[in-house]
C-alpha cells in the first residue's frame, strides 16, 4: 500500500493469509461473507442433479477491492466513527471517473456513498474540518474549483486590431511614400519631417485607441469574475456557512435547494424530492430524479429543479465535465448593444458623406495641381508639364492623397463606438459600487427607457428581516408571556411541524450560546420562534422521528408538507405548512390550547378567515400549520417501495397561525416617488394575501394612504389569469398591486405590458421567475435571496435586494443614454465643421488649411479624450424628471441638431474668415495664419466640450467640480496643444504665436459659450427633424405621381 494504490485481495486471502488480530472491521465482514458462501456451497453440493458450476462461480470471480475503511449503516453511525483524516490510499481519479460515467456498480464496490465520504475524511453531517491546513491539503491532493480559461487578449492584440482599419493603413502607406520622397529630395536631416510626423500621429491614435479598448476588456473580465463568484452553502466542522464556489474542495458537504447551480461533481448524501436539470450538460430538457439508490450522481453546471438535499463533493474544477467544457469556451465581451448597433449605422452614414467629400477634395486638388494652379512655399508653380521632376510629382500627389485620406479619418466618427464602450464600462463599474451588477451590457442602456417596473415585495420593498409577532392557536390569540398554557401535546406537534418540515437548520454551538439558525428569512423566523419560545430541541427531534416523504415548497403551491414516523410507537403523522388561507381550506378541525380538537363548521372557518385578514391588514405575513395522524394503511407506495409522492391534503386539523412582520425598507417610499416623477409606473407583484399586499403597498407609497384604492388597482393572480386577453390588455395599465400571484401571472403581466408598447423591468428571485425575467426587457434578479437560475436568467443582479438600488439602475440607464448623446453632439459638430472648411478651402484656394498631422491630432482629441471627458458624467436629479426615452425615439434629437449646427456654423464662419482674410486682419505671415486656424479650431473644440455637458440647461458649469476627470482631460488637452504649437513646429507644421495671437485664438474660441447659451432660448418642436424631410419626399412623390397620371390621361385622350 506504499504505492498509494488500492490493494486487491482474493477472498481466500482473508481466510488463509491474515491473522484475526490484524483484521479491520471491513475484513472481518469479508471473512464472515466468505464462510457463509462456502458453507452454502457445501450444503448445495449434497443436493443431487444440480450443476455445481453456477454456485462455484462466486469463488472464481476476479479479486475484490478491499477499501480498508470502516462502513457505516447510517449517517448517524458515521458521525460517531468518521475522523477528519483522508485515506491516503483513496484514488481521486478513479472516483472522478465513477461519477462522470455514472458507474453505479463501481460505486457499490467502493462501499457506497457513505464509504466514499469516510475515505475522503468527511462526516456526512458535520462536513470536513475546514481549517486552512485541511482545505490546503485537499486542494493539493484533488485540485481547486476553477477551470483553465483561454488567455485574455493582450495589449498588442488591440494594437494589431487597430492597424486593421483601412484608413489607418492608407495613411501609413502615404506616410511611407512621403518619408521616402522627402528624404530623397531634402536629405535624411530635413526630409523626414512630413512623413515621420504622419507616422507618429498615426501611432499615437492607434496606441491610445488600443489602450482604451484593452482597459475596457480588463474591466469586463473583472466584472465577469465577480459575476461567476457564486456563494455556496456548506457545512464545515458542524457549522453551516456560505463560501465562494472557488473555495470549494473535494469532501465538502454542499446544501442544495431549488434554483441552485450544482457547483462541482458529487454524490447524493441525503434529501427529498431532488430533481435536477442537466440540459446544460446533456441537452435533455427532462428533469432527472436523484436518489441514493438508483442515481446518486450530481454534475457541475446542472440546476436544481425541485426538492432539496446534500451533496458530497467528489471532483472539482478541471476534473469535472463542466470544467473541461468551459475551459474551451472564451468569454465574448464583444456583445453589441442596441445602442451600439444604431451608432454603427450612424457611423456608416457619416462615413459615406465624409468619403464623398474627401473624394471631391481629392479630385479638385489633383485637377488644380496638374493644371498648374498650386504654388509652393516660394510662390512658384508646383507643376509645370514636362519640367517638374517625377519625384516632385509623386511627392505632391502623395501629399494630396494624404490630405484627402485624413479628411476621411476625421469625418468617420470612430469615437462613437469607443464612447459607448467607455460609458458602459464606466457605468458598470459605478453601478457595482451602487449594489447592481450588470450581467448583460444591453441592460445598461435599455433600463433608461423603462416605463414600468414590476417588483416583488419581500426583501425588495421590505427588509426581509422576519419575526413572529402574532400567534393564534384555534380562535385564541396567544401572547408571548402566555405560551406556558399550551398543552404539551400541542407543543410536540408544533415541534414536529416546524422542525421536520423545513429547509433551514439549527446548530447549537459548543459554547452553549444562542443557537445558529440558517435558511430563508421566513424559515429562520419560524425556527427561531419554535426554539426560543416553544423550547424545540432540533437534535432530539431528529432522533425521535424518521422522515418518510417530503413535498417541498415552491411559489406555485405556496405550501410544503412532510410525513414522519415516530420511532417509539411507529405512529405516522402528516404535517403541512404554508399560506394561511390555503392551509385553512385543507382543514376540517382545529386544536385548542388545552389539546382538545374541535370541529370547524362554516361559521368557524369564517372566523378563522377574519383572523387571517386582520393580521394581513396589519402587514403581517400569515403562515398556518396543519396536522393529521394517519394509519400505515393510508400510506401509498410506489413500485420501488417508496412512499407516495402525494401527502394527505384534506380532513386535516389546524394547529395554529403565526403572523410574521417584515418592515418596509427605509427610503423605499422616496424611491417610488422618484420613479413616479420620472414617468415610470410601479407595480407590486407578490404571493402574499391581498390584505397584506394592500397594507405594504400603502406603506411604500404604491397605493396612496389617504385615498381608497380604485376598482381594478388591486387584483389577485387568479382574477387576472381568468380575464380574457382583451380584458387583460385593457386593465393591465390600471393594476398597481397583484396579490396571491404565481410566476405564470407575473409572466402574463409582462407579456401584456409589452404588447401595449411598454419597456418592462421585472424583479425576481425564484427559479419559477426565470420565464418572466427572460421575457422582460430588463430582468433584475436578487443577489441575496435570488436563486442561481434566476440570476442566470436576469440582465442585472441587485446585490442588496433593495428597491432603491433598482431606482439607481434606472438613473444609470438614463445617464448612459444621455452621455452618449452628449458625445454625439460634440463629435458631429467637429465632423461638420472640418468637412465644410476643408471642402470650401480646397475648391476655392486649392489647399486644405489643416494638414494631415493636425487633423489626426484633432481626431485624437475628439475621439479618445473627448469620449473620456463626456462619457463619465454621473447621473443627476434632472434625469429623473424627464419622461422615459421611447423605443423608436431618434438618437439625435431636435435639441441636439439645434446645438451642433449653431456651433458648427460659427466655427466654419470664423475659420473661413481666417483662411481668406486672416493675414490682412492680423497682419501676419501665411505660416502664422495657418497656425492660428489650427489653434482656433482646436480651442473651439475644448470650449465646446463644456457646452456638450448640458444638452438643454443653460448653465453648462453646474456640477463641473464633481467631475475631476473632465477637468483633468481639458487641462491635458490645453497643455498638449501649447506643446504642439510652440515646441513641435516642424512636426505639427506650426510656428510660434505671440501672446496677442494666443489671446485672439482664445477669444474667438470662447465665443462658443455665449452662442451655446443663446441658442438654448430658441424653442424646437418635439417632432423629429428628419420626419420633415420624409414628409417633403412623400409630398414630392405624390406630386410626381399626379403629374405622371395627368400625362398618361392626356396621351390616352390624344391631347398634346
Amino acid at each position: 500500500m506504499s504505492d498509494n494504490k488500492i490493494p486487491y485481495y482474493d477472498c481466500s486471502t482473508l481466510l488463509t493469509k491474515v491473522t484475526t488480530t490484524t483484521f479491520t472491521k471491513a475484513q472481518k465482514r469479508w471473512r464472515l461473507a466468505y464462510w457463509t458462501i462456502y458453507s452454502f456451497r457445501a450444503m448445495l453440493s449434497l443436493v443431487p442433479n444440480k450443476p455445481k458450476q453456477q454456485y462455484s462461480e462466486i469463488l472464481q470471480n476476479d479479486p475484490y477491492i478491499a477499501l480498508g475503511i470502516e462502513p457505516s449503516s447510517s449517517l448517524h453511525e458515521s458521525k460517531k466513527s468518521v475522523s477528519y483524516s483522508i485515506d491516503p490510499n483513496i484514488d481521486g481519479a478513479r472516483l472522478t471517473e465513477i461519477v462522470k460515467n455514472k458507474d453505479l456498480h463501481s460505486l457499490q464496490c467502493f462501499g457506497g456513498v457513505e464509504e466514499v465520504a469516510t475515505a475522503l475524511g468527511t462526516n456526512p453531517e458535520d462536513g470536513i474540518k475546514g481549517d486552512d491546513e485541511d482545505v490546503g491539503k485537499r486542494s493539493q491532493l484533488f485540485g481547486i474549483n476553477t477551470y483553465h480559461k483561454p488567455p485574455p487578449k493582450g495589449f498588442f492584440y488591440f494594437v494589431m486590431d487597430a492597424f486593421k482599419d483601412t484608413t489607418i493603413l492608407i495613411l501609413l502607406v502615404c506616410a511611407a511614400l512621403s518619408l521616402a520622397f522627402g528624404i530623397r529630395e531634402h536629405g535624411a536631416e530635413e526630409g523626414w519631417y512630413e512623413g515621420g510626423s504622419i507616422f507618429v500621429a498615426v501611432f499615437l491614435v492607434v496606441v491610445v485607441s488600443a489602450f482604451s479598448n484593452y482597459r475596457q476588456e480588463r474591466q469586463f473580465d473583472k466584472l465577469s469574475k465577480i459575476s461567476n463568484n457564486i456563494k455556496v452553502e456548506v457545512v464545515r466542522d458542524a457549522r453551516r456557512t456560505h463560501i465562494s464556489i472557488f473555495d470549494l474542495v473535494v469532501g465538502d458537504v454542499v446544501f442544495l435547494k431549488i434554483g441552485d447551480q450544482i457547483p462541482a461533481d458529487g454524490l447524493f448524501l441525503g434529501g427529498y424530492s431532488l430533481q435536477v436539470d442537466e440540459s446544460s450538460m446533456t441537452g435533455e430538457s427532462d428533469h432527472v430524479e436523484v436518489d441514493s439508490t438508483n442515481n446518486p450522481f450530481l454534475f457541475s453546471g446542472s440546476k436544481v429543479a425541485d426538492g432539496y438535499g446534500q451533496m458530497l463533493v467528489v471532483s472539482v474544477g478541471m476534473n469535472t465535465a463542466w470544467g473541461e467544457m468551459m475551459s474551451s469556451i472564451s468569454s465574448d465581451s464583444n456583445e453589441r448593444t442596441p445602442l451600439q448597433e444604431r451608432l454603427d449605422k450612424l457611423t456608416s452614414s457619416i462615413g459615406k458623406v465624409g468619403l464623398a467629400v474627401a473624394s471631391l477634395v481629392l479630385i479638385v486638388l489633383l485637377i488644380r495641381y496638374f493644371t498648374g494652379n498650386t504654388k509652393d512655399d516660394n510662390g512658384n508653380r508646383e507643376y509645370i508639364e514636362g519640367k517638374t521632376p517625377l519625384d516632385d510629382v509623386f511627392n505632391g500627389v502623395v501629399r494630396i492623397i494624404a490630405a484627402a485620406v485624413t479628411i476621411v479619418v476625421v469625418a468617420i466618427p470612430e469615437g462613437l463606438p469607443l464612447a459607448v464602450t467607455l460609458t458602459l464600462a464606466y457605468s458598470m463599474k459605478r453601478m457595482m459600487s451602487d449594489q447592481a451588477m450588470v450581467r448583460k451590457l444591453p441592460a445598461c442602456e435599455t433600463m433608461g427607457s423603462a416605463t414600468v417596473i414590476c417588483t416583488d415585495k419581500t426583501g425588495t420593498l421590505t427588509l426581509n428581516q422576519m419575526k413572529v409577532t402574532k400567534f393564534w392557536l384555534g380562535q385564541e390569540s396567544i401572547e408571548e408571556e402566555s405560551y406556558d398554557i399550551i398543552d404539551s401535546v400541542i407543543r410536540e406537534l408544533f415541534h414536529q411541524g416546524v422542525g421536520l418540515n423545513t429547509t433551514g437548520s439549527v446548530c447549537k454551538p459548543a459554547s452553549g450560546s444562542v443557537p445558529e439558525i440558517s435558511g430563508s428569512p421566513t424559515e429562520k423566523a419560524i425556527l427561531s420562534w419554535a426554539v426560543l419560545d416553544l423550547g424545540m430541541d432540533m437534535e432530539k427531534l431528529k432522533q425521535k422521528y424518521s422522515i418518510l416523504h417530503v413535498e417541498t415548497f415552491n411559489s406555485e403551491k405556496k405550501r410544503s408538507g412532510v410525513s414522519i414516523r415516530k420511532n417509539a410507537d411507529n405512529t405516522i403523522h402528516v404535517h403541512w405548512k404554508g399560506a394561511a388561507e390555503m392551509i385553512l381550506a385543507m382543514c376540517s378541525h382545529y386544536y385548542e390550547s388545552n389539546g382538545k380538537i374541535k370541529f370547524m363548521d362554516e361559521d368557524g372557518k369564517n372566523k378563522m378567515e377574519n383572523i387571517i385578514n386582520g393580521m394581513a391588514a396589519s402587514s403581517l405575513r400569515c403562515i398556518a400549520f396543519a396536522h393529521k395522524q394517519i394509519s400505515a394503511e393510508e400510506l401509498e407506495y410506489n413500485d420501488d417501495g417508496n412512499t407516495s409522492k402525494t401527502l394527505k391534503e384534506d380532513g386535516l386539523i389546524l394547529l395554529g397561525i403565526v403572523g410574521l412582520k417584515d418592515p418596509c425598507r427605509p427610503g423605499v417610499k422616496k424611491a417610488v416617488e422618484d420613479c413616479r416623477s420620472a414617468g415610470v409606473d410601479i407595480k407590486m407583484i407578490t404571493g402574499d394575501n391581498i390584505f397584506t399586499a394592500k397594507a405594504i403597498a400603502t406603506e411604500c407609497g404604491i397605493l396612496y394612504f389617504d385615498q381608497q384604492a380604485e376598482i381594478g388597482e388591486v387584483v389577485e393572480g387568479a382574477e387576472f389569469r381568468n380575464y380574457t386577453p382583451e380584458e387583460r390588455i385593457q386593465k393591465v395599465d390600471k393594476i398597481r398591486v397583484m396579490a396571491r400571484s404565481s410566476p405564470f401571472d407575473k409572466l402574463l403581466m409582462v407579456q401584456c405590458l409589452k404588447q401595449k408598447g411598454h419597456v418592462v423591468a421585472v424583479t425576481g428571485d425564484g427559479t419559477n421567475d426565470a420565464p418572466a425575467l427572460k421575457e422582460a426587457d430588463i430582468g433584475l434578479s436578487m443577489g441575496i435571496q435570488g436563486t442561481e437560475v434566476a440570476k442566470e436568467s436576469s440582465d442585472i443582479v441587485i446585490l442588496d435586494d433593495n428597491f432603491s438600488s433598482v431606482v439607481t439602475v434606472l438613473r444609470w440607464g438614463r445617464c448612459v443614454y444621455n452621455n452618449i448623446q452628449k458625445f454625439i453632439q460634440f463629435q458631429l459638430t467637429v465632423n461638420v465643421a472640418a468637412l465644410v472648411i476643408n471642402f470650401i478651402a480646397a475648391v476655392s484656394a486649392g489647399e486644405v488649411p489643416l494638414t494631415a498631422v493636425q487633423l489626426l491630432w484633432v481626431n485624437l482629441i475628439m475621439d479618445t479624450l473627448g469620449a473620456l471627458a463626456l462619457a463619465t458624467d454621473r447621473p443627476t436629479d434632472e434625469l429623473m424628471k424627464k419622461s422615459p426615452v421611447g423605443r423608436t425615439e431618434p438618437l439625435i434629437t431636435n435639441i441636439m441638431w439645434r446645438n451642433l449646427l449653431s456651433q458648427a456654423l460659427y466655427q466654419i464662419v470664423i475659420l473661413l474668415i481666417l483662411q481668406f482674410r486672416g493675414e490682412s486682419i492680423f497682419r501676419m505671415s501665411p505660416e502664422e495664419n495657418d497656425t492660428m486656424i489650427f489653434n482656433t479650431f482646436v480651442l473651439c473644440q475644448v470650449f465646446n466640450e463644456f457646452n456638450a455637458r448640458k444638452l438643454e440647461k443653460k448653465n453648462v458649469f453646474e456640477g463641473i467640480h464633481k467631475n475631476q476627470l473632465f477637468l483633468g482631460i481639458v487641462a491635458i488637452t490645453i497643455v498638449l496643444q501649447v506643446v504642439m504649437v510652440e515646441f513641435l513646429k516642424k512636426f505639427a507644421d506650426t510656428v510660434r504665436l505671440d501672446w496677442v495671437q494666443w489671446l485672439a485664438c482664445i477669444a474667438m474660441a470662447a465665443v462658443t459659450w455665449p452662442i451655446g447659451w443663446f441658442v438654448k432660448f430658441i424653442p424646437v418642436t418635439e417632432k423629429p427633424f428628419f420626419s420633415y424631410l420624409k414628409r417633403s419626399r412623400f409630398i414630392f412623390t405624390r406630386i410626381k405621381q399626379a403629374v405622371y397620371r395627368k400625362r398618361a390621361c392626356s396621351s390616352r385622350l390624344g391631347t398634346p
